[in-house]
């Protein structure tokens, strides 16, 4: 793919727009699409609608070149990055109306000889799937006028912006000259090894990666359940087990969170519902995490006396960065709100502005800073392990019950 080349990135959320960014910055015209005016209009001004170190300055380079610009329009394009949301449905089975809505698009624009790029986590099948899409709506094009591949993204939120130049990426191509070309763009920005196979093998790579570590915090978190009950420090448990060479045991939390881990395994237990036992297991153990947590500050509460109130600190689902989707933090928030009217809710999340849509229905639910939740606080609870909740010294805990879900305050 060659500089001269225009490449529409379709989706501008916690992946597409850093990949927008990214390839504009590299000198690739790029022109990003997507369904929210808001967003279109803050990429336009080299706003950030959401954190992200070091994006901002990356963004700001883009647009003000004139590499990247963004749309309310599927535009014309020589290839197409498709990075839009992957949720699951209440019977956690995939729902893939985000790229089929993206496929229809496109199917629109296209002339021939276009390299389409899936990069949403998705099903095995998935690519497949949109690329015939895409070719139902074109009976004019048959399936060697297009090029189709598969190429998870790999990053984690707060370092997509390093990770995306560096890590390894996989690319898998519906034919091997889809893969090729797709390996193409990446290596305007990617320093990491290409690893090239075909489109079902790498989306059933990215959903591994991720239960991998389903699987992992599902033991930690299910280690820590026990712990509690046995009256076992859980996080001095677990270094002591790492002090074996083979031995690496995640941290526990409040549960599992992001638009990864917390749906990914899904995908392959309803892939495979009779054989993926281990991983549907580690799902539902996460799954019950938040519960359990609420459990205790429900208890804490009643200790407290008529009219508590409590401390939430952090909703966001994993530390120092704004991301709420499928928070366990957010989850308790909303749970507590509705079990518990009487108490007054106090959230401190200083990575966000305004209490989320879910909580604003609450009127015992307040967004706080830290100073006052301190002051306030009957229950204090731990759910998010900011910097700036960790640089807490126990002293500015107060005579509040403590819950701690993360182990910074042991």
């Amino acid at each position: 793919m060659s500089k001269s080349s225009t490449v529409g990135v379709i989706g501008l959320g916690y992946i597409g727009l850093p990949t927008a960014a990214i390839l504009a910055d590299h000198g690739v015209t790029t022109i990003g699409m997507d369904v929210s005016e808001r967003n279109v209009t803050a990429v336009n001004n080299g706003e950030v609608p959401f954190v992200e170190p070091g994006l901002r300055e990356v963004l700001e380079r883009a647009v003000s070149s004139g590499a990247l610009t963004a749309s309310t329009q599927t535009p014309v394009a020589d290839a197409y990055i498709v990075a839009v949301p992957t949720p699951f449905t209440d019977t956690h089975s995939a729902d893939l109306s985000y790229i089929e809505a993206a496929a229809d698009g496109i199917a629109a624009k296209l002339s021939g000889g276009e390299l389409i790029i899936l990069e949403s986590t998705s099903p095995p099948g998935a690519t497949e799937h949109m690329a015939a899409r895409i070719l139902a709506a074109r009976p004019d094009l048959g399936p060697a006028d297009i090029m189709v591949a598969h190429c998870p993204e790999r990053v984690l939120p707060g370092k997509i912006m390093e990770e995306m130049i560096s890590n390894d990426r996989i690319i898998g191509g519906l034919t091997p000259a889809a893969a090729e070309a797709a390996k193409d763009l990446y290596s305007a920005f990617c320093k990491g090894e290409f690893l090239l196979t075909d489109a079902r093998t790498a989306e059933m790579a990215k959903l591994t990666e991720n239960s991998f570590r389903d699987v992992n915090i599902a033991f930690a978190n299910e280690l820590s359940v026990i712990s509690h009950k046995l009256g076992i420090d859980v996080w001095e448990l677990i270094e002591l087990a790492n002090h074996h060479p083979r031995v690496n045991i995640l941290q526990p939390g409040p549960g599992v969170g992001g638009h990864c881990i917390a749906v990914d395994p899904w995908f392959i237990v309803d892939a495979a519902p009779e054989q993926a036992n281990l991983i549907r297991t580690a799902r539902e153990t996460n799954d019950a995490k938040p519960e359990w947590v609420l459990g205790r500050i429900e208890q804490a509460l009643e200790a407290s006396g008529e009219a508590p109130t409590v401390a939430l600190l952090g909703l966001a689902f994993k530390a120092n960065i704004d991301d709420l989707r499928e928070s366990p933090s957010l989850h308790i928030a909303e749970k507590l709100a509705q079990r518990a009217p009487d108490a007054k809710i106090l959230a401190v999340e200083p990575h966000i502005q305004k209490l989320p849509a879910p909580l604003e229905q609450f009127g015992n639910v307040a967004l706080t800073e830290l100073d006052e939740a301190l002051e306030r606080a009957d229950v204090l609870v731990l759910l998010v392990d900011h910097d700036v909740f960790k640089s807490l010294p126990k002293s500015r805990l107060g005579s509040a019950a403590v819950i701690d879900t993360r182990g910074i305050w042991r």
